[in-house]
This record gives structure tokens, C-alpha cells and sequence, in this order.
């Protein structure tokens, strides 16, 4: 059976992929983003044709206008809300803490103060794997110690986290927090280590190569973790925490190697310290997902790469 859902940051990298992905098994799909200039807004503009193309429906609007959120999901109604709009990424949230606060607490809030009034629509709440921070025991799992976040990003995303714990335990609103680790792909953020490298190498420019190059990543294709959101959305019961990741690590010597051998060019380094706020490793431990979501990746990064490098060269 069909259903309708909300995808806040649909316009975004994984969030058009997801709207395409449930508009072409039959459901009905409508689109909150703000379009804001994070990166370039034409990106996004481009992401919402897709997915008006696939014949969704596109609202140009922000979480954290009350009055927008209310409307929305109280007098609309949804089967289920994905919320993926967030001020993204751990080094641009050292810079301008108080922005990834609003965007991205107050925001989740008052979707959750909205939901609170339609408490039987389900929730799916897109959290990260940087709420680990510094966690030396690997692969992780979701009940390890998240209580010491090293970023301000991070710090954001473990706290959406409890937010909606609080607002399950009060309303009972179904609930599923998904951390997910290290995304790819098509249409990928052009900030993003992937993207940017790639663009390197094309350019015959230097790649910002940080630290010793033995930082460690589970870097997850993108179809893999839209294959695990919708598997959330129609499983969500009570309240949940999962891992989407590909449970596989690439140190940043061997993502760049690989860069290299997809895109048929010697990379070129620039050599540069450790970033604040990085941390060392991540790996993922899907097994609580694969139980309960039936999650079940598919693409290693080696292929990974070369579907990226194919996408990334046929653009116009």
C-alpha cells in the first residue's frame, strides 16, 4: 500500500535520491528545503527537477518556520516524516556554532512539537556517526558511549537524538534515529571528500590531504543508505537507533589510491595537519540493522568510486 511522507532536505543529496526512491515504488511525496547557500543553490534547484520530474512536489520553506511545520504535518498529515534538513559538517559547524543549534535543535523541535499532535505518524530522524567522537572501539555499535561528542555538528545530532527519545516517551510518536556513515555518490555535496578529490584530479590540482593519511572512514554508497532509510520508514515502531554504513573501512591513503585508479590519473597531495574535530576511525556495526531493517549493502567502495567517476564525467 502507498503512502504519503514529508522529506525535509529533499532537495539534497540523499534526500532527492530517497524522494525518487519512494515516488517510484507508488508513494506520494512532498519536499521541504530552504534552498540556502550552504553550497550552490542551482545544486539543489537541479535535485528538485528530478524529483518533480518523478512527480513529486517541491516546498520551498525552512524547519524552523513554525507556522510552515505546523501547517504541514498537523493540517496536511503524513504516514511518516523523514527529516534529513540540517546544517551539515564538522569543520563549518567550529565556525558558526550557534547556526548548527538553531537549524539544527530548534528546528528538530518544532517538527517534533508538530508531530506531537499527530502522534501516530511515523518518524524517521537522519543522525550521524560523528556522534561516536573519539570512540577507539570499533566496529561501533549503537549502544556504545555517545555522552562525548567532538564537534559542534556532533553535538547537534546525539542531542536530536534525545529529543526524540523525549518526544516518543511522551507521545509514544514511532521513532527511528539512523546514524549514517560516511555517504556517496551521485549528486554528493562538492565539499565532500569524494566529490572534491575527484574534481582534483580532473583539474590537475592538489588534493587537501589531512594528517598521516591512516584515518580510517566506512564510506557508504548512496543507494545502500536510501535502501536502509526506506526500510526505517516502513518498519518504525517504537524508537529505534540503527547504523547505515557499508561496515568496511578505507584509510584516506587508500581512498585517494583508488581515486587515482577510477579516474585513470596520479592524484596530486597537499600535505596538511590533522583538522580539529576529525576523529580517527569510523566503522559501522550493521548487524542491528540487518536484523531488524533487513538491511543489506551492496556496493564496496572500489565500485562505489567508479560509479561516482562515471556520474561525475557525463555531467553537461
Amino acid at each position: 500500500m502507498s503512502g504519503r511522507y514529508l522529506v525535509t532536505g529533499g532537495a539534497g543529496f540523499i534526500g532527492s535520491h530517497l524522494a525518487e526512491a519512494l515516488l517510484g515504488r507508488g508513494d506520494e511525496v512532498v519536499v521541504l528545503d530552504n534552498f540556502n547557500d550552504f553550497y550552490d543553490p542551482r545544486i539543489k534547484r537541479e535535485n528538485a527537477e528530478l524529483v518533480l520530474a518523478a512527480g513529486g512536489k517541491i516546498i520551498e520553506g525552512d524547519i524552523r518556520d513554525q507556522d510552515l511545520i505546523q501547517r504541514l504535518i498537523v493540517e496536511d498529515g503524513f504516514d511518516g516524516v523523514v527529516h534529513l534538513a540540517a546544517m551539515a559538517g564538522v569543520r563549518p559547524s567550529l565556525d558558526d556554532p550557534q547556526l548548527y543549534q538553531d537549524v539544527n535543535l530548534r528546528g528538530t523541535t518544532l517538527i517534533l512539537e508538530a508531530l506531537q499532535k499527530r502522534p501516530k505518524t511515523r518518524f524517521v530522524f537522519a543522525s550521524s556517526s560523528s556522534v561516536y567522537g573519539g570512540n577507539e572501539k570499533v566496529p561501533f555499535e549503537e549502544d556504545d558511549d555517545v555522552s562525548r561528542p567532538v564537534s559542534p555538528y556532533a553535538a547537534t545530532k546525539r542531542a536530536g537524538e534525545l529529543l526524540c527519545w523525549t518526544f516518543h516517551h511522551l507521545y509514544q510518536i514511532p521513532t527511528t534515529c539512523l546514524r549514517f556513515f560516511t555517504v556517496y555518490g551521485p549528486r554528493q555535496r562538492p565539499e565532500m571528500a569524494i566529490h572534491r578529490f575527484v574534481r582534483c584530479v580532473h583539474e590537475g590540482e592538489s588534493i587537501p590531504f589531512f594528517g598521516d593519511g591512516s584515518s580510517r572512514r566506512d564510506y557508504t554508497y548512496v543507494s545502500d543508505i536510501v535502501g536502509g532509510v526506506v526500510q526505517a520508514l516502513d518498519r518504525c515502531g517504537a524508537y529505534e537507533i540503527y547504523n547505515l554504513g557499508e561496515s568496511a573501512t578505507t584509510t584516506l591513503s587508500e581512498l585517494v589510491a583508488q581515486i587515482g585508479v577510477a579516474c585513470g590519473q596520479e592524484p596530486l597531495l597537499e600535505r596538511l595537519p590533522s583538522q580539529p574535530g576529525d576523529v580517527p576511525v569510523t566503522f559501522a556495526d550493521v548487524s542491528k540493522a540487518r536484523e531488524m531493517l533487513a538491511y543489506d549493502p551492496q556496493v564496496p567502495v572500489t565500485e562505489g568510486l567508479q560509479r561516482f567517476v562515471a556520474w561525475y564525467r557525463a555531467r553537461p
